[in-house]
C-alpha cells in the first residue's frame, strides 16, 4: 500500500499529526520510552491500530527516523539529520534553540505534516521549513535563525513505504 485514499488517508494524517504533537514537540526528551537500540532516544505514540515510533541518536547534532506502522506493518517513514550549528554562540544556547524548535513543531498542520510550518516567529527566533513533494514522497530543510544568525539546520526525507 504505497498510497492511501479517502478516509484512510485522512485517518493516517490525523494520527501522524497527533503523534508528532504529543511526543517531541510537547515533551522533548521527556517523552522517551525504553529504547530498542542502545544509546538511542525513542519516542512513541499509539492510537488504535497505529503506532508512531521516533528513534534518534545524538543531541546537539542528531540523526533519526520516524516510522508509522498500521496493524504492525510499516506504512510510512521519515529520516532526518541535523542540529545546532557548531558556533560558539549557538552551542552555548542549545536548550533555548530546542525549546523554540518544539514550539514551532507544535504548529505543524495537515498541509505541512512533516515538521513545523513554513514559517514561525517568536521573539528573536525565526523557524523556516521548505518541503518538496507530498506525503507520499518528500524531502525538506528546516532552519532556525536567532537575530538573523543561523543557529540550527535539519534535513529530512520520507514517504509511504511500498
Amino acid at each position: 500500500m504505497t498510497q492511501l485514499e479517502g478516509s484512510s488517508r485522512a485517518a493516517f494524517l490525523s494520527f501522524l499529526l497527533e503523534a508528532k504533537h504529543a511526543t517531541y514537540a510537547a515533551q522533548g526528551d521527556e517523552a522517551t520510552v525504553a529504547p530498542l537500540r542502545p544509546g538511542s532516544k525513542q519516542l512513541e505514540h499509539r492510537a488504535g491500530d497505529y503506532v508512531y515510533r521516533d528513534v534518534y541518536f545524538g543531541m546537539a547534532y542528531f540523526v533519526g527516523q520516524e516510522v508509522v506502522t498500521y496493524q504492525e506493518r510499516a506504512l510510512w517513514s521519515m529520516s532526518y539529520a541535523g542540529g545546532v550549528i557548531p558556533t560558539a554562540n549557538a552551542s552555548s544556547d542549545a536548550r533555548a534553540i530546542y525549546a523554540f524548535l518544539r514550539r514551532a513543531l507544535r504548529h505543524g498542520s495537515a498541509q505541512e505534516p512533516y515538521r513545523g510550518p513554513a514559517r514561525f516567529i517568536d521573539d528573536r527566533y525565526v523557524y523556516t521549513n521548505a518541503t518538496t513533494g507530498e506525503l507520499d514522497s518528500f524531502w525538506g530543510l528546516e532552519q532556525i535563525t536567532r537575530n538573523g544568525e543561523a543557529v540550527y539546520e535539519l534535513r529530512y526525507a520520507g514517504g509511504f513505504l511500498g
